[in-house]
């Protein structure tokens, strides 16, 4: 059925509203809910409410034996790097846009190997690949050469790239790659339409089926989410939450996870839209480890150390670690703008001694690549 069956999804619960449901939530249905083992959708949306602010302590003492149920204290950890910031799209909110005035660049497959050679003398096994979105300059011919590369470095290669088709996933599965990235930015086809001004982009409807096209094509684990402050939070959670569910049912065989990121300084200099507080990112996390206690969640550098280590206890399933988001950052002398400013700077060493000391087992590997 593809993209059309969530489009569906999305549609049946497009037209609620939401300021309305919210305003009848109360306390007695949200402590109600707290008791329940298993989740519908709007049982989430009410745990996304205003009024299940006051339940936060009891919501995050659940979410954190939930997550030690189904992953035990363990925190996966993987690095981005960035092959290529060229790029066709004028998205508002991306410092890679073709409209911004920065140095565009693409790494050689002998800058790729050093980068690499860097990374993994760190101990990570796990690697994001990621690229602007241009088939002219990063074809997918470009990428499958960089996997095949990277499979001499790491034992799992994610890709955070433009939407395939379902048979250039497949390429890519048997050049080496597991992962998928791939973020909708916002879910509300509106405000898509007002911030993707040009470009391939700007087909919702494709983008939102990539990740099916993955799993059908035997993608084994999936990462969707939106970009917190683009839109109202509390919608765009429950959207990213119900295409997280949906992949999962539809999909019961792939590893499927959400980032919640909110955006951060670029050089185009767009602010958030919407305010996204901290405490609203606690909300979020909270509620769908509550919503999906087998789905993951990740973490990026876009938020800073403090936040981050105190996020972790409450359903933090993945992390990354010494980021840059500048084509070929590791290596090269000059660089070129990153995609946006990361917040949390520490090395790889920093961060697993960060969950040593918070009980935690870093993960450097959890996949094996066979031939």
């Amino acid at each position: 059925m593809g993209a059309v069956s969530f489009y569906r999804t999305y549609l049946s619960y497009s037209k609620l509203d939401f300021e309305a449901f919210f305003r009848r939530v109360t306390p007695d249905r949200v402590a109600g809910i707290l008791h329940k083992q298993r989740l519908s959708p709007l049982d989430y949306l009410t745990l996304l409410s205003p009024a299940a602010e006051d339940f936060l302590e009891d919501m995050a003492q659940r979410a954190y034996r939930l997550t030690v149920q189904h992953f035990g204290r363990t925190v996966l950890l993987y690095t981005p790097m960035y092959l290529a910031n060229y790029c066709t799209n004028r998205c508002v909110y991306c410092g890679f846009a073709a409209h911004n005035q920065i140095k565009r660049e693409k790494m050689t497959l002998a800058e790729v190997a050093a980068e690499a050679r860097l990374i993994a003398a760190g101990g990570l096994r796990h690697i994001l690949i990621l690229t602007g979105e241009s088939r002219q300059h990063t074809p997918v011919s470009y990428i499958r050469d960089c996997v095949q590369l990277l499979k001499k470095f790491f034992t799992s290669i994610s890709i955070e790239i433009y939407p395939l088709a379902q048979e250039e996933y497949r390429e890519l599965i048997a050049a080496g790659v597991d992962g998928l990235t791939i973020y909708q930015e916002v879910y509300n086809p509106e405000v898509y339409r007002q911030l993707h001004l040009a470009g391939p982009k700007r087909d919702y409807l494709w983008r939102l089926d990539a990740p099916e096209r993955a799993c059908r094509a035997g993608m084994r684990s999936v990462n969707v989410g939106a970009l917190l402050g683009l839109h109202d939070w509390r919608s765009e959670a429950f959207f990213s939450g119900l295409h997280a569910n949906y992949l999962q049912s539809c999909f019961p065989a792939a590893e499927v996870s959400i980032s919640p990121p909110r955006l951060r300084p670029h050089v185009g200099g767009m602010l958030p839209r919407v305010e996204v507080s901290d405490r609203n990112l606690v909300q979020y996390i909270l509620a769908f480890r509550l919503f999906m206690p087998r789905g993951g969640i990740t973490l990026s550098t876009r938020e800073p150390a403090l936040l981050r280590d105190r996020l972790l206890p409450l359903g933090i399933t993945r992390m990354s670690a010494g980021s840059c988001t500048a084509v070929g950052g590791r290596v090269k002398e000059t660089v070129s703008e990153g995609q946006f400013a990361i917040a949390d700077h520490r090395d790889v060493q920093s961060i697993v001694s960060m969950l040593y000391r918070q009980g935690y087992q870093p993960v450097f590997k959890d996949w094996q690549w066979l031939e």
